[in-house]
C-alpha cells in the first residue's frame, strides 16, 4: 500500500479526483469495454467528487463509458429518502456527470431476501470484469 500524504482536504480531493481521472483515461473506456469504479459514500469523498465533476465539466473525463458500484446502502430505507446512500450519490455526484443511469449500481437495502441481494450484486459485478 501507498501513503499519500497532503497538507489539507482540498488537495487530497484534488489528488484523488486527479487519481481516479488518469486511471479511467489509461483505460480508455468504450461501450464494449467499460470502466468499473467502485464508490464509497458519505461525507470523505465529497472533495473528490467535485473535483471530477469539474473534471467532467471540462472535458477532461466522460463517465460515458463507466459502471460504478457503490459500496453500500443502508437497510429498511428507500431509495427516494434523503439520507439513503442512492439519493446521496444521486444529488453529491450522478446528476452532475454525463453517466449513463444504468450504468449506475446501488444496493438495494429493501430487498425482500438481503442476503440474495448481496450475492446477486456481487455476481453483477464480477460479470462487468471486477472494480478497476
Amino acid at each position: 500500500m501507498r501513503l499519500i500524504i497532503e497538507p489539507n482536504y482540498e488537495q487530497l480531493s484534488k489528488w484523488a479526483a486527479n487519481y481516479v481521472a488518469s486511471k479511467i483515461k489509461k483505460a480508455n473506456p468504450t461501450a464494449e469495454k467499460p470502466f468499473v469504479l467502485g464508490l464509497p459514500t458519505g461525507s470523505s469523498p465529497l472533495g473528490m467528487y467535485k473535483n471530477l465533476i469539474e473534471l467532467n465539466k471540462q472535458g477532461v473525463i466522460s463517465f460515458q463509458n463507466i459502471i460504478t458500484f457503490n459500496m453500500d446502502e443502508y437497510v429498511g430505507l428507500p431509495k427516494d429518502h434523503p439520507e439513503s446512500y442512492h439519493s446521496f450519490m444521486w444529488n453529491n455526484f450522478f446528476s452532475h456527470i454525463d453517466i449513463k443511469p444504468e450504468n449506475v449500481n446501488i444496493l438495494n437495502g429493501n430487498a425482500e431476501d438481503l442476503e440474495a441481494e448481496c450475492a446477486a450484486y456481487e455476481a453483477k459485478m464480477k460479470a462487468a470484469g471486477g472494480v478497476d
